[in-house]
């Protein structure tokens, strides 16, 4: 049936604004409604938007703008908190609403405007905000007021939720009927925090690659540097070797999923062999010494201390192209290794801190501090389910920062939490493994795996004026009219198509030259035996366990 499929043209259920978009775009309009409200906060930029202009706000310094809008009016807000600690954010309007909320997580530095002008062009009324500073989270010193870490952590995310949607209501003169929040990275952390903290806030929740476990996450991305470290040791892989591993996880693992194709469906089933990249009598250029070999050991294998204490997950056969892109296992650097000190010395507090200082004492200090909660490790999700929300996580196999072990451990603790309740998580939630992407997106150039399934992050990497699939506009391809359709019509995504763009610069249906299923964990997607490998109707969710 029709309605059982949502598509990008069913989502305008236009609204007339209660007030002129174009005349009511003013600092004063909404510096009335926030005074009326007894809000402390100072409406600091508006501006109305024509149709397929660029978006440029004077008041931010990084960041993406994005291009070609939908006719819209933009505000930025600064805001006190009850704590007397700040932040700002902001909200495109749309002249043609749909009735819909969306909140874009902050992913990188300041307001994620790009992201918003992404759910602005589904229709949504759109927000997000700086969670209390500019710039990177690893700059300045915002983090010496304990109050401004819980800011970043979930307090400026909830208040922009709160705020956010009082200026919408105000505005158009009613509540948004669904309210929807994604983001990736630290973002997905972001996201998952609303689920758990403020399970009422939203309807439908996209967790993308989400470094959840701030207490663990920030430590292995620490532990990582010291595998290689100090740089030039025996042990020490050259970073040229990197591209030959992958090659040999290709050329094993491959073929274990049932179609030679460049890209491994399955890492986590496959059967790898180190022997062979192993320097002997007679091969002694491009391989890895003994030393070498017990490093590699430890990129694949899962962080685990004393008594199987389980510390953090694994890269996966297929990540080592973003070993050298992301810089996790740099050969020792000590740059790399300082980038990686920004959460002991600043959110920890632990000024003189070093690489070498790193051992489990560390993980168990930052889980009894946890400085502003920042952990979304809550795994009672019933209240959120009660609410009748939806959640989607998903994960990129081939992402060597968060790799997607930890979504299967987050999952399994989830399960064994809701079930003792009645609750039966595939009723609310959903994990995607994506088979040769990388960290949120992209998929490495040896692969060229179909990763794209669209929603606010990856669309926005592509292009700052792209949303959707081109010429896939549905539920079946898009992650977040997934999550809609699911949200609004009860249809839960068993897969999601997952497309690759032949292009860097067009991003087109013209350019898209292969598709396949992105299959709900535990299936994958495996081909059916005859037919165009690029062509998704040739292949089927399976069970490979």
């Amino acid at each position: 049936m029709a309605s059982r499929m949502l598509s990008l043209a069913a989502l305008w259920l236009a609204v007339t604004p209660a007030l002129s978009a174009v005349s009511n775009c003013t600092i004063e309009t909404f510096q009335a409604f926030l005074d009326a409200n007894g809000t402390n906060a100072r409406v600091v930029y508006a501006r109305h938007y024509a149709e397929n202009s660029t978006f440029v706000n004077p008041n931010i310094t990084s960041g993406v703008n994005p291009t070609e809008l939908p006719a819209a009016c933009a505000i930025q807000v600064n805001a006190t908190t009850d704590v007397n600690t700040h932040f700002s954010f902001g909200v495109f309007f749309p002249d043609t609403w749909n009735q819909r909320f969306f909140h874009a997580a902050q992913e990188g530095e300041d307001i994620n405007w790009v992201d918003m002008a992404v759910g602005l062009r589904y229709g949504f009324a759109a927000v997000a905000t700086d969670t209390g500073h500019t710039g990177s989270d690893m700059d300045g010193v915002w983090w010496k007021n304990p109050e401004s870490i819980n800011d970043w952590a979930w307090r400026a995310n909830h208040l922009t939720s709160v705020l956010g949607k009082f200026l919408v209501e105000s505005f158009y003169g009613q509540k948004p009927k669904y309210n929807y929040f994604a983001g990736c990275s630290t973002g997905g952390r972001q996201a998952m925090k609303e689920t758990q903290k403020f399970p009422l806030d939203y309807d439908g929740v996209i967790a993308a690659c989400p470094a959840w476990w701030t207490t663990h996450q920030q430590l292995y991305n620490l532990k990582q540097t010291t595998f290689q470290a100090p740089k030039g040791s025996a042990h020490t892989i050259p970073m040229e070797m990197f591209a030959i591993i992958g090659a040999e996880t290709i050329r094993q693992c491959d073929p274990q999923d049932g179609l030679v194709d460049n890209i491994i469906s399955d890492p986590l089933g496959c059967n790898f062999d180190y022997l062979p990249l192993l320097c002997t009598e007679t091969k002694n250029t491009s391989c890895l010494t003994g030393p070498q070999l017990e490093t590699l050991h430890k990129i694949y294998d899962d962080w685990v201390e004393t008594n199987q204490t389980f510390v953090y997950a694994h890269s996966l056969y297929g990540s080592e192209v973003m070993w050298n892109e992301s810089g996790v296992f740099g050969n020792g650097s000590a740059g790399n290794e300082d980038t990686q000190l920004w959460y002991p010395r600043q959110i920890l507090g632990l000024a003189n801190f070093t690489a070498q200082d790193l051992d489990y004492s560390l993980v168990q200090y930052a889980e009894q501090t946890d400085p502003g909660n920042s952990s979304a490790d809550d795994y009672d999700l019933s209240e959120f389910y009660r609410h009748g929300a939806k959640l989607i996580q998903y994960h990129g196999h081939s992402d060597a920062i968060v790799p997607p072990g930890i979504g299967l451990y987050y999952r399994d603790h989830l399960a064994a939490t809701v079930a003792p309740q009645g609750i039966d998580i595939d009723d609310f939630y959903r994990l995607f493994l994506i088979p040769g992407m990388e960290h949120c997106y992209h998929t490495p150039s040896t692969m060229n795996a179909p990763w794209y399934i669209a929603g606010p992050t990856q669309a926005s990497t592509l292009s700052p004026s792209l949303h959707s699939v081109p010429g896939y506009q549905d539920a079946k391809h898009d992650v977040l009219l997934a999550l809609v359709n699911w949200v609004e019509n009860g249809v839960a995504p068993e897969y999601i198509i997952g497309s690759n763009f032949n292009s860097s610069v067009d991003f087109s249906a013209s350019t898209i030259d292969k598709q396949r299923p992105i299959c709900a964990y535990p299936k994958v997607a495996q081909y059916v035996g005859s037919g165009d490998i690029n062509d998704a109707a040739n292949f089927a969710c399976k069970s490979l366990y």
